[in-house]
């Protein structure tokens, strides 16, 4: 193989993934497609890591029920957002259930189907707000084993002005720091 046929631009590793152009810029830019940028600004994708998300997509399709060791239920009401947590997630090849809602009503349903080990809300969404469902949550100790994330845009005293959060719920910041958690995923699954 030549080192040119190692290689692909984002058109043709959509052409091959069956996506939009904008669907695999946002793979890259967010680390979900490794890639990197040449000299004149075009970015290059190796082959291998598209054959990759191929063969996963097929073993996903047609294999067997993947084994589950961790339900990760993230609530975010940005659907960009929610998109880019699913792939990351996935790309971390662990064995997560992945559940996703819109807003904290919905994460209350999910947290209600689900039993999640793990959740990841945003705070600041429309209807009810991620404060609001964190607060159901710890009223019931139904719910004091799953462990809660937030991240949020929102500073520390932003977070104090609206009535604060319970003292276990770890707050990471905006921009998602997707290897933090993946870290603190992985640490789960070591427990």
């Amino acid at each position: 193989m030549k080192k040119d046929d190692a290689l692909c631009s984002t058109r043709e590793a959509a052409l091959l993934l069956g996506v939009s152009l904008r669907t695999v810029q946002l793979w890259v830019e967010g680390g979900a497609l490794p890639a990197w940028k040449t000299a004149g600004g075009h970015r290059r994708i190796p082959r291998s890591a598209v054959e990759e998300l191929l063969a996963r997509r097929r073993d996903a399709l047609h294999g067997e029920a993947p084994v589950v060791d961790c339900k990760l239920l993230v609530v975010e009401d940005e659907a960009d957002l929610l998109k880019l947590y699913r792939l990351q997630i996935e790309g971390w090849g662990l064995p997560v259930q992945l559940i996703t809602a819109v807003n904290g009503f919905e994460g209350l349903v999910r947290v209600g189907e689900y039993k999640p080990d793990l959740l990841i809300t945003d705070l600041n969404m429309p209807g009810m707000d991620g404060f609001r469902m964190i607060r159901s949550l710890r009223a019931n100790a139904d719910f004091n084993a799953m462990e809660i994330v937030a991240v949020t845009a929102l500073g520390r005293e932003e977070i104090a002005d609206r009535g604060g959060l319970p003292p276990d719920v770890r707050v990471f910041t905006k921009p998602v720091p997707f290897s933090e958690l993946e870290r603190l995923v992985r640490g789960r699954l070591g427990a």
